[in-house]
């Protein structure tokens, strides 16, 4: 994933889609297991996915972001085997069960109520 700036530029290039059209979903070590949140821009915070997108959109950075909780290891030598390991199963039922609520707000996002969007998404209980 650590190319996925590719893809989304591409994607942005030949349907000629704003920077600030665009959504993008990423996991976020910052946010506990079970929790989504809703963002406008902002920087990579060392996610490697978000530097790729941010390079290759020209360093504009005005996307909306999705943030998918996945916790953090606690060491910062072990986020590279967590990010890419297998989340143990109750971790997974809080990701999927975030994912769902997640899916519940498209809608409203869709229809450019992104103030509602994220007050429905960020009342939600992980």
């Amino acid at each position: 994933m650590n190319r996925s700036g590719q893809a989304v530029a591409a994607l942005a290039g030949f349907y000629r889609i704003p920077v600030e059209s665009i959504l993008v979903a990423h996991d976020e070590l910052d946010l506990p297991p079970g929790v989504a949140k809703l963002k406008v821009g902002g920087g990579h915070g060392g996610h490697n996915g978000l530097r790729d997108i941010i390079a290759q959109l020209g360093n504009q950075n005005t996307f909306h972001r999705l943030r998918l909780g996945i916790g953090h290891p606690g060491d910062a030598s072990k986020v590279s085997g967590f990010v890419l390991g297998r989340a143990p199963r109750a971790e997974q039922e809080k990701l999927d069960a975030s994912i769902d609520f997640a899916l519940g707000v498209l809608p409203d996002i869709f229809a450019g109520e992104w103030n509602r969007a994220m007050k429905n998404l960020h009342s939600q209980k992980a």
